[in-house]
């Protein structure tokens, strides 16, 4: 589906030409972003436009809000480059030493680096993530039985409390499936993974201990990458270490750094958002039908619309002054694309059908134009794989608070709810165990011997033994 955006009316007054610092940008982080961010895009909207300069926690920068500037942006990778050596101000030392969001954005990896070193690094991306995205390839089929193996495990430990409960499926099921899958993914041994990934997260969430947060990430993504080196298996650091031989070990922990945080945070969002969706979108015997039919991706597709994981793009950087919208951006300006305010911009969402099972592929939730996310198609397997068999084992699912009394947690990229409390009720047949401890092999993953539809899991006693596997032990609540 195409959207031909035309404006009505007169053309936009002349481009302000006033610089970004003397523009008085306003906090974009405030309570009203974490409660209701829609309300702040529509105001900056009716203020300045389809571009608004705004204050990110303390740095001034441009947030685009127009889908077809979005697009413009997006698309055009020779005038919007991304890699912060083309940060003006922080070349001249205008952005604060200890700002939040500086370790986040200053790990040179594939999503962020600028410069003709990308186009190598992208290529050897796509090569590494082609096992794992490939629906053919018998990596795949054994990644999404994996992620379906563990699904299984987390709901039976839920299940513990009782066929019929109380449960938070974010912090017991959306969070902790895409670590797994991730552990899969970068073949980490044992629970090693558990660590890394509460790291990410604290990372992504910028808060105070972000820095800290990420030095030890890094570090155990390096040891990682470091034994991979030593020892190649059949995982994605192995993979992309041999499509990209000049990488230093270095270089390969911050691209584990970048695909932890994208299997990680995101899917678990994309996770919990669908499943809302699911539940308040249909009725029962509607949901049933649907994703019988093979309908979880087009569910998906819808939420991605309406309430995308990652909000805010890594930002850009304009080469020479440029008019966009109403403004001037000046050489060097940081520029912030987001994807929820092009959604919810009246040129994009007005075209929309209004009742659709089938949804329009223009959203920008993965981004668009050569930058676009290279593990959209990893990201969506997984999410879609734990969603089918979540909803294959409940027989009913509510919620236990009203949709819109839903907590939501937002930081400067992602959108998510803090916790998805539910009743359940699991299906009448049998349900399965919790696997019995195995050997895997180093990478974490199935051994060359097992069928191809083994769920490849790491050490189910290991995993037992992790702080992550000791939390939710403790979130199980008796049923009710």
């Amino acid at each position: 589906m195409e959207f031909h955006l035309v404006e009505d009316g007169e053309g936009p007054p002349e481009p302000d030409g006033t610089p970004l610092e003397d523009l008085a940008p306003q906090p974009l982080l405030t309570r009203d972003y974490e409660t209701r961010p829609e309300l702040v895009y529509e105001r900056l909207r009716d203020r300045h436009g389809p571009l608004a300069p705004v204050d990110l926690l303390g740095v001034p920068a441009w947030l685009v809000l127009g889908y077809r500037e979005s697009l413009e942006v997006l698309q055009d990778d020779a005038a919007w480059p991304k890699g912060l050596e083309n940060w003006r101000a922080r070349s001249e030392g205008r952005v604060p030493a200890d700002w939040p969001l500086g370790p986040s954005l200053e790990v040179n990896h594939v999503l962020i680096q600028g410069g003709p070193a990308h186009r190598t690094l992208r290529a050897a991306w796509d090569v590494a993530l082609r096992p794992f995205q490939d629906p053919r390839d018998q990596r795949t089929k054994r990644l999404r039985a994996a992620v379906t193996g563990y699904a299984d495990e987390l709901i039976t430990l839920l299940a513990r409390g009782g066929r019929t409960g109380l449960a938070d499926l974010s912090a017991q099921f959306a969070r902790p499936l895409p670590l797994m899958a991730a552990s899969h993914l970068l073949g980490f041994p044992g629970s090693q993974g558990d660590d890394a990934l509460m790291d990410m997260w604290r990372v992504l969430d910028a808060g105070p201990d972000a820095g800290p947060a990420l030095e030890r990430l890094l570090v155990t993504l390096r040891d990682l990458a470091a034994a991979k080196a030593d020892e190649p298996g059949d995982d994605f650091p192995s993979h992309l270490a041999a499509a990209h031989p000049e990488l230093s070990v270095d270089a390969l922990a911050r691209e584990l750094f970048m695909l932890l945080g994208m299997v990680s945070d995101h899917v678990g969002i994309l996770i919990s958002n669908t499943v809302v969706e699911v539940i308040c979108g249909e009725s029962e015997g509607g949901v049933r039908t649907a994703l019988s039919a093979g309908m979880v991706r087009e569910t998906m597709n819808r939420v991605v619309m309406r309430k995308p994981p990652l909000v805010n793009f890594v930002p850009r950087f304009a080469t020479e002054d440029t008019r966009l919208g109403r403004y001037t951006v000046r050489a060097g300006d940081p520029v912030w694309v987001s994807a929820a305010a092009a959604h919810a911009d009246p040129l994009f969402a007005g075209r929309r059908p209004a009742e659709s099972s089938i949804s329009s592929r223009a959203h920008l939730s993965w981004g668009a134009g050569p930058r676009q996310c290279p593990a959209r198609e990893l990201a969506s397997a997984i999410a879609a794989a734990g969603v089918g068999r979540l909803f294959e084992r409940f027989g009913h699912i509510e919620l236990a608070l009203p949709v819109d009394q839903l907590p939501w947690r937002s930081s400067p990229f992602m959108r998510g709810l803090r916790s998805l409390p539910v009743r359940y009720e699991l299906t009448g047949g049998p349900q399965p165990s919790l696997a019995p401890p195995h050997t895997a092999d180093a990478a974490g993953g199935a051994r060359p011997s097992d069928p191809p539809d083994a769920p490849a899991a790491a050490d189910r006693s290991a995993g037992r033994r992790s702080s992550l596997w000791r939390y939710l032990t403790g979130l199980i609540r008796s049923g009710n």
